[in-house]
């Protein structure tokens, strides 16, 4: 377990039940979790949440799980069942938010839309995940974050100029809306301080994405400007992206502020492009991109990472070795954050996985415990709501649970 001051962490008290699958809903319960509110994740009993058997898995335990279902206890209910429905109807007069992630309509064709789950608890917040929202043209079609790197733009300017447009490969799209959800969850939890009801969060995959992609839409609004992919180099600076150094590594360097670049240019030598008209902005110094990365990429070419990453922190300029998982779990950097934590675990021992996502110096999140069981918690948690044996048993012939 993750060591923590004895503090009550800042969303004790605050119930979720995670009804969503596959990823930004999990996601988003995974945060709120991560800083004290009490999640119960709630999966069909028949067909667990695929993360379970996405990527690699030991003992026959999926790895990814234990990331995401952290902090969390595991319970099953068939919604489209009766006995389902009625009981996560009592879970959720107790709870403050739910978050799921089915087609629009899925929750209204088993009675169990927003005009049921208010009545049964008017401050409750639903908070609805999908590909496309709630309306539209597209809201009925099947959506994951592929669809939404490709829709929103992302893949059009990623890649080699003359490649391909290129896809992440991870889910980014549905980890930006899983921290773009969890953002508006704890909005609409402060709206429900002052007005004292809950409301309907709609979270579309496909416009969290196109907020983090920048200024793109307005520069097309105002000047028909359509940003090209340039592979590692950006329009809006240079020199950027990576250079391979002498002994086979790379490094990356970035220069957007005006500073960094001056030093750059005089670390590697040229200090007379600095006086050039157009190195004074980072558009001017990105259309002659091909002169500055000659002058950077030929000096680093020249020396050995080390040498090169140890130059730069002498000139205070901007580089970072290309590091892979091997290296991110010995870097001294997340080594002093402990961005990279250890957690005891039941089912596989010690595991290291990302810590919380930030520090807050009175009230940190901390990580209780790893992903668990599927429907681990499912009698502990009914039995706190008041289910006696006799209808755990019912349910359980009935095949809701």
């Amino acid at each position: 377990m993750t060591d923590t001051p004895m503090t009550t962490p800042p969303l004790t008290g605050l119930r979720v039940l995670d009804l969503a699958t596959l990823f930004a809903g999990p996601l988003a319960a995974t945060l709120l979790g991560d800083f004290g509110a009490e999640v119960v994740k709630i999966e069909h009993p028949a067909k667990p949440d695929p993360s379970r058997g996405h990527g690699p898995s030991k003992d026959g335990v999926g790895l990814w799980w234990k990331l995401l279902g952290r902090n969390k206890r595991t319970i099953t209910l068939d919604l489209s069942k009766p006995g389902g429905r009625d009981t996560l109807l009592r879970l959720a007069a107790t709870a403050d938010v739910i978050i799921e992630n089915f087609r629009p309509g899925t929750l209204e064709k088993w009675d169990l839309g927003w005009d049921e789950l208010s009545a049964a608890n008017p401050r409750l917040i639903l908070t609805r995940v999908t590909g496309f929202g709630q309306f539209g043209p597209y809201a009925h079609r099947p959506g994951f974050g592929t669809l939404a790197e490709a829709l929103s733009g992302f893949a059009a300017i990623t890649g080699e100029p003359d490649a391909p447009p290129t896809l992440p490969p991870f889910g980014l799209a549905d980890s930006i809306a899983g921290l773009a959800t969890a953002y508006a969850v704890m909005t609409a939890l402060t709206a429900r301080d002052r007005t004292g009801e809950g409301q309907v969060v709609d979270m579309a995959i496909i416009e969290p994405i196109l907020t983090v992609l920048g200024p793109q839409p307005l520069w097309y609004d105002q000047l028909g400007h359509v940003q090209p992919r340039t592979g590692n180099r950006s329009v809006n600076n240079a020199p950027r992206g990576t250079y391979r150094t002498a002994d086979g590594s790379w490094v990356a360097v970035s220069t957007s502020a005006q500073s960094i670049a001056e030093r750059v240019l005089r670390l590697v030598g040229r200090p007379e492009l600095i006086d050039e008209p157009w190195f004074a902005t980072g558009e001017g110094r990105a259309g002659h991109a091909d002169l500055l990365d000659e002058a950077v990429g030929g000096w680093i070419a020249e020396r050995p990472r080390d040498e090169v990453l140890a130059a730069f922190e002498k000139a205070e300029a901007a580089v970072a070795p290309i590091q892979d998982v091997r290296d991110v779990m010995t870097d001294p950097q997340y080594a002093a954050l402990d961005t990279i934590t250890t957690i005891d675990d039941p089912e596989l021992g010690p595991l290291r996985m990302q810590n919380v996502l930030f520090r807050l110096s009175a009230t940190p999140g901390a990580i209780r415990w790893a992903g668990r069981p599927h429907g681990a918690d499912t009698d502990e948690v009914l039995t706190d709501l008041g289910l006696t044996p006799a209808e755990l048993t019912a349910l359980r012939a009935a095949g809701a649970v």
